[in-house]
C-alpha cells in the first residue's frame, strides 16, 4: 500500500519521457543571444528541446511576443486536447529562431553558444557576412 506500484511507475515513465528523449535527441534548451541588424535591439533567442513549451504551452510564444502564433498554437492545443504540446515541444524553439533570422535578426558572434546554434539551424554563413 505505501510503495509505488507497477501502475505508478508506469504513469511515471509516460509522464516524463517526453522530457528525457527530447534532451536525448535535441539536447538541453540553450540560449543564444540575437540582435536586430537595423534596430540594434537584442533579444534572446533557444536552442534545444523547449521543455518550456512541454510544460506551459501555448503560452511560451505569447511571452516571447508572437501573439499570432500563440493564438494559433491555443487553437491547435484546445483541438488536440493538449497532444500536440508534446510534438511542439521538439520543434518550437527552431521554428522561433527561423522566424527570427529570417525577420531581420542575427546571432551574436560574441555568444558562447554561436557556433552550437548554427550548427543546430544549418547555418553555413550568417546573412551579410563577407
Amino acid at each position: 500500500m505505501g510503495g509505488f506500484s507497477l501502475y505508478h511507475w508506469l504513469i511515471f515513465v509516460i509522464l516524463v519521457s517526453p522530457i528525457v528523449v527530447g534532451v536525448l535527441l535535441l539536447g538541453l534548451q540553450k540560449p543564444v543571444r540575437i540582435f536586430h541588424a537595423e534596430s540594434g535591439l537584442v533579444k534572446t533567442g533557444y536552442i534545444g528541446y523547449s521543455w518550456t513549451y512541454l510544460l506551459f504551452g501555448w503560452f511560451v510564444p505569447l511571452f516571447r511576443g508572437e501573439l499570432g502564433v500563440a493564438i494559433l498554437h491555443l487553437i491547435i492545443t484546445l483541438v488536440s486536447a493538449g497532444l500536440s504540446q508534446l510534438i511542439f515541444a521538439f520543434i518550437y524553439n527552431r521554428q522561433y529562431m527561423n522566424r527570427m533570422l529570417t525577420s531581420g535578426w542575427r546571432l551574436d558572434p560574441a555568444d558562447a553558444n554561436y557556433e552550437l546554434a548554427k550548427r543546430v539551424l544549418y547555418i553555413r554563413t550568417e546573412p551579410g557576412a563577407v
